[in-house]
């Protein structure tokens, strides 16, 4: 038994080459077994044999057109000139689209081609009877011979008996599932789906839907894992919540080692007081390695217990994620005999300098657009525990373990969770936040499926400066010029006086200090931020709402950092509103919507523009006038931004500004 090891930093590569090593040293890293279902059931699944034809498709001579079966030697010498007759019945039978051939006849006319005439028998003699002489002889008239098996499926056409329908190893689309029933299949022989059993532990953590009190938290990430497992084409097995108690870890990794070829416990992979997974591992098997430097996901554990892999992942979502894509899913399509397909990869620059930590390969998340003849990729959320920032990725950059960043401008490759095509069809907003954003997002994609609205928040300035190095294709901005009193005009002027911008209105919103329901401590304004039991969160620079922060601060002669918590930085109103209504902070400015979100007391400080500054560039594409004409027209989107609270819409969707 291996000595128990916390976080060994083990390189990504060499961890993987162990893992898969060990499986192929045991005998298990094979394709399963295979078992036999019927062919109407078999979608996604992976044939375990080759399949072979046991009848011909078609398995009888077939007329592929409605018309007339001949045997075409009986059409030699027809032509325009010399038009020949085919008595029906005799030379000529009818038949439809799909019927079996007559026998002995070896083509088809298309019933386009022919003539049908008839003719009398004319009477001779005296003695011939009435009915002889009323006769009518109907005949089909071609003007060209047919070739041999013209407009016939002959037998075999599409399937022969003892061809190859589907290799070994293959998965089963819906085509190929009716080719298995044309060749005469009823069932096939599939892998077995790999069982992954996953386990979640931690006392904390309750059922979606069960009742919350404080320190609780709602247990999902077996849910994703186990929808990863079926869309990987495995067998998700979900057990119970296991509280941190060691007797019952270790009996549900036993009982879970009976049912599933991959246990998978999350959470308890680190070293706290109550993290047993290691422990519980290393006491039932064998702990290959515990510790990979990656960020997220450093604390994975690779096990082996009674003959069969057991994997100890973090409980933070993305962590979570992370590693179960890197060490699972090798081992679910390695035992379906499947290979993993590469993601596909996008070359983007990066729009904003990103740091990293030396020594740990780094899995940034970032949402990807296109800015003119450029990819631009910004990089989102990085907590661990974020888990929107997955949602709202559109791939991963790996940032190298002895590499201590990305410059901005830098070109890099993305690995897609979402496809090129969707990405092409994205706006790119970059800049100030505002809740409206997100109804507009969401308004976009109702109206115009085909597109999306991608939306990062940088602070009004990041955004111009992002449409100043064509990295976006609007920014949200709130700008307030103090010496003119004026929003966004004379800085756009200024900035970006080699750009071509439109400026239009979103709305006038209010700008307030938010505090907690009754207002405990009672605030009053920015004077109250210099009082030693009063903490304040602030927006990130360059950031609107940070600017009008300072220039209140300066009227009231108060110095930054005689405020407590002016270096701890949000990027969205809510975020200020979530940090009050937790008690992170007492107060913070933010927007009147954001309070009434979380039903926080709002002190009123100003009222500002907030407007979308366009490149005229950009201005007339298909995807910005969909998205004007929702801001100017759509009375849903207009409803639903009133609804928020502390929104004027007045001027919504007016042109405040054009350049050039």
């Amino acid at each position: 038994m291996s000595q128990d090891i916390y976080l060994e930093s083990t390189p990504l590569h060499e961890a993987l080459t162990r893992w898969l090593s060990k499986l192929n040293t045991e005998g298990i890293g094979k394709p399963l077994q295979g078992e036999t279902v019927k062919v109407i059931d078999s979608l996604g699944r992976v044939t375990a044999e080759a399949v072979i034809a046991k009848t011909s498709s078609p398995f009888y001579h077939s007329s592929s057109m409605d018309g007339y079966a001949v045997r075409f030697t009986d059409t030699f010498g027809a032509s325009e000139t010399n038009p020949l007759r085919l008595k029906i019945g005799e030379q000529a039978v009818y038949v439809d689209t799909g019927d079996p051939m007559p026998d002995g006849f070896n083509a088809v006319i298309m019933i386009e081609d022919v003539n049908i005439v008839s003719s009398r028998q004319s009477a001779v003699g005296s003695q011939q009877s009435e009915s002889i002489k009323n006769t009518i002889h109907e005949y089909i008239e071609i003007i060209a011979p047919v070739t041999p098996w013209q407009h016939v499926r002959v037998i075999g056409e599409d399937i022969v008996a003892t061809e190859l329908i589907l290799p070994e190893n293959h998965m089963i689309r819906p085509v190929d599932m009716g080719a298995m029933l044309a060749g005469g299949h009823v069932e096939v022989m599939v892998r077995k789906r790999p069982k992954v059993v996953v386990i979640p532990t931690g006392t904390e953590l309750v059922e979606a839907g069960g009742e919350l009190k404080k320190g609780d938290i709602i247990e999902y990430n077996s849910r994703i894992l186990s929808g990863l497992i079926s869309e990987w084409g495995g067998e998700p097995v979900r057990f119970t919540i296991v509280p941190d108690k060691i007797e019952e870890l270790k009996k549900a990794i036993l009982d879970a080692l009976t049912i599933g070829d991959l246990v998978v416990i999350n959470a308890g992979a680190s070293a706290g007081s109550e993290d047993f997974t290691v422990r519980v591992i290393n006491e039932l098997g064998e702990v290959l390695l515990h510790g990979v430097n990656i960020k997220p996901g450093k604390p994975v554990i690779l096990g082996w217990v009674r003959g069969k892999p057991v994997l100890g992942i973090p409980g933070y979502p993305v962590s979570a994620y992370i590693t179960f894509q890197l060490f699972a899913k090798p081992l679910i399509y390695r035992w379906q005999g499947l290979e993993i397909e590469e993601p596909e990869i996008l070359k983007a620059k990066i729009s904003r300098q990103v740091a990293s930590t030396l020594g740990q390969e780094e899995f940034l998340r970032v949402k990807v657009g296109k800015v003119g003849d450029n990819f631009i990729a910004t990089p989102v959320s990085r907590g661990a525990g974020v888990l929107m920032s997955l949602v709202r990725a559109d791939g991963f950059v790996r940032i190298p373990a002895m590499s201590e960043g990305i410059g901005a401008g830098t070109e890099v490759n993305i690995e897609l969770m979402r496809s090129k095509s969707d990405i092409e069809h994205t706006i790119v907003c970059i800049g100030s936040h505002d809740n409206a954003l997100d109804l507009l997002a969401n308004i976009l994609k109702k109206r115009c499926p085909k597109f999306s609205f991608s939306s990062a928040h940088v602070g009004s300035m990041g955004g111009l400066m992002a449409l100043k190095r064509g990295e976006a294709h609007l920014s949200g901005t709130h700008l307030l010029d103090e010496e003119t009193g004026e929003y966004n005009v004379p800085v756009i002027k200024k900035l970006l006086s080699d750009k071509k911008i439109i400026l239009i209105n979103l709305v006038y919103r209010e700008q307030g200090l938010l505090v907690l329901k009754g207002n405990p401590k009672n605030i009053r304004g920015f004077e109250d931020l210099i009082r030693s039991d009063v903490v304040f969160v602030n927006r990130q620079s360059g950031a609107g709402t940070r600017l009008l922060t300072d220039k209140c601060l300066r009227e009231l002669g108060i110095k930054p950092e005689n405020v407590k918590g002016y270096e701890r930085e949000e990027y969205t109103h809510m975020g200020v509103a979530s940090a009050v209504l937790t008690g992170v902070a007492d107060t913070g400015l933010a927007i009147l919507a954001s309070a009434k979100a979380l039903n926080l007391d709002f002190i009123p400080v100003a009222n500002e523009r907030y407007d979308l500054a366009i490149p005229r560039e950009f201005f007339e594409t298909e995807m910005l006038q969909h998205l004007i004409n929702i801001i100017k027209k759509d009375a849903e989107f207009r409803g639903m931004v009133v609804g928020l609270g502390g929104y004027d819409i007045s001027d919504m969707g007016k042109v405040m500004y054009e350049a050039g």
